[in-house]
């Protein structure tokens, strides 16, 4: 661990971004680990409910159904539900706004991880440049005959590219799983929504009569 801090501290001051940059990556792919499971967003009580509506009497049940779970696809139903006296077409735009906004949800630091993975390269790109800056200016001073002093100064030049890419790769890989995971995720909630929306569609000729 002791060697671990050393090798850190000689990357210079560049390594505090990056510190702060791979604390929030790993924030955020702990945090999307936990919050974009399938069964935590697609909750199987609510997808059930809406298979067994049978008519517009269910729809009570159904909507307090789903004021018992939190979440996108959970608030999205319940909103259609409520709304199921309007027009098909006015339930369908209220599905969308609401569907922008839990979707935003869904996608809540995703846009920090691709930072991350952008600017962490770039960052350890900075502190190497800086290194070598430095590694010029002892060439100034003591000549190019000082070899060790030299390649120990270009080896701490590298530490912060080395660290940056270290972060980058990683938060790359996560942001476009994780990215790939909301999306299935927003396609699914739009294949139950479109359902119930045609549910709701072929209830109505039965409740204007």
């Amino acid at each position: 661990m002791k060697n671990v801090w050393e090798f850190l501290v000689k990357g210079g001051i560049c390594m505090i971004p990056l510190f702060l940059c791979s604390v929030a990556g790993l924030a955020i792919v702990i945090e999307k680990f936990i919050s974009l499971q399938r069964r935590k967003i697609i909750v199987p009580e609510v997808v059930s409910v809406l298979e067994n509506i049978k008519g517009a009497n269910d729809f009570p049940l159904a909507v307090s159904i789903c004021e018992k779970h939190h979440g996108p696809f959970a608030n999205i139903i319940r909103s259609t539900l409520e709304n199921h006296n309007l027009p098909r077409e006015e339930i369908k735009e209220t599905l969308l706004d609401q569907g922008r906004q839990e979707v935003h949800q869904l996608e809540k630091g995703l846009g920090v991880l691709e930072t991350v993975a952008g600017i962490g390269p770039l960052l350890g790109l900075l502190g190497t440049v800086l290194g070598i800056l430095k590694v010029f200016k002892v060439i100034s001073v003591m000549g190019v005959g000082q070899a060790t002093s030299l390649a120990a100064g270009i080896s701490e030049a590298l530490i912060t590219t080395i660290a940056g890419l270290f972060i980058g790769i990683p938060a790359l890989v996560a942001y476009n799983y994780f990215s790939s995971r909301a999306d299935a995720l927003v396609l699914e909630i739009e294949k139950y929504s479109n359902r119930l929306l045609n549910k709701i569609s072929s209830f109505a000729p039965v409740q204007g009569k």
